[in-house]
């Protein structure tokens, strides 16, 4: 008989055994998904808040721009908060329209910000005080042909790109004629002014004499321009222009900026 109860015994502690082992994984399971919707709530509330501070700048700076979609890089979020050092926050801005000087507007289609190696201790972020420290901040945006053509305001204009280099064609009239003159132009960065300078302007059926050279020599001229890149976040200056096949694409950098002391 006691053969028997032990024979019924045993299949109750095992499905028991696994109960508690289902039971345990369940739980182990919830407590993951809770720290996950948790760890991306916090993220998601410090993405915004950084969101409507980038707006506010923005706004600031007599531009405007859409709503900033704004991502902090890197998992967990909660356990760079502890750590007080955040790998990367990036925020991009679409169509961000603002002054370019001599009252006229340039608008950038999208700018693509990101600052790397952010520190921020615990402390600092519960009391308020002290610095939140970006070590590197760099931004890219792109000025368009057509725009960057309407800028330069000479009818008939065309820019593009080739071989790394801003190139253009436009008509113009001489002798009663019109002739079609294409050229290279060098693109620079001056105390945070893109210059746009046309050199090498041909024309293959235009003649070659004074009165033409004149010409063309003036034409030139009114063929220059200096853009100021909209005013950007996070004390972003301008350091270097290229052409690009979609355009003028400048980058912008700054170093071991401040976000709570103007930054953000």
């Amino acid at each position: 008989m006691s053969g028997e109860v032990y024979g019924t015994q045993r299949p109750r502690k095992k499905r028991r055994g696994r109960r508690l082992l289902i039971t345990f994984i369940v739980f182990l399971i919830i407590v993951v998904g809770l720290l996950v919707a948790l760890d991306r709530f916090a993220a998601g509330y410090a993405e915004r808040t950084i969101g409507d501070r980038v707006s506010e700048q923005v706004a600031d700076q007599n531009a405007t721009s859409e709503k900033p979609d704004v991502t902090i890089e890197g998992v967990p979020f909660l356990t760079q908060v502890l750590d007080g050092n955040y790998q990367e926050i990036r925020i991009q801005l679409a169509n961000l329209t603002g002054p370019a000087g001599n009252n006229r507007t340039v608008k950038v289609a999208g700018l693509d910000v990101r600052a790397r190696d952010v520190n921020a201790p615990l402390d600092t972020i519960r009391s308020g005080t002290g610095d939140i420290v970006a070590q590197t901040v760099t931004g890219t945006g792109t000025i368009d042909y057509p725009q960057l053509a309407e800028l330069i305001g000479q009818p008939g204009l065309k820019l593009s790109e080739k071989d790394g280099k801003l190139v253009g064609s436009a008509p113009l009239q001489a002798l009663g004629q019109t002739f079609n003159v294409s050229g290279t132009a060098t693109v620079a960065v001056e105390n945070g002014v893109v210059q746009v300078r046309f050199s090498d302007v041909t024309a293959a059926e235009l003649p070659n004499v004074p009165i033409v050279r004149n010409l063309v020599n003036a034409y030139v001229q009114r063929l220059s321009v200096d853009l100021r890149v909209p005013e950007l976040p996070l004390k972003l200056a301008v350091q270097k222009v290229e052409a690009r096949p979609e355009g003028l694409q400048f980058t912008a950098g700054a170093d071991k900026v401040s976000l709570n002391a103007g930054g953000l």
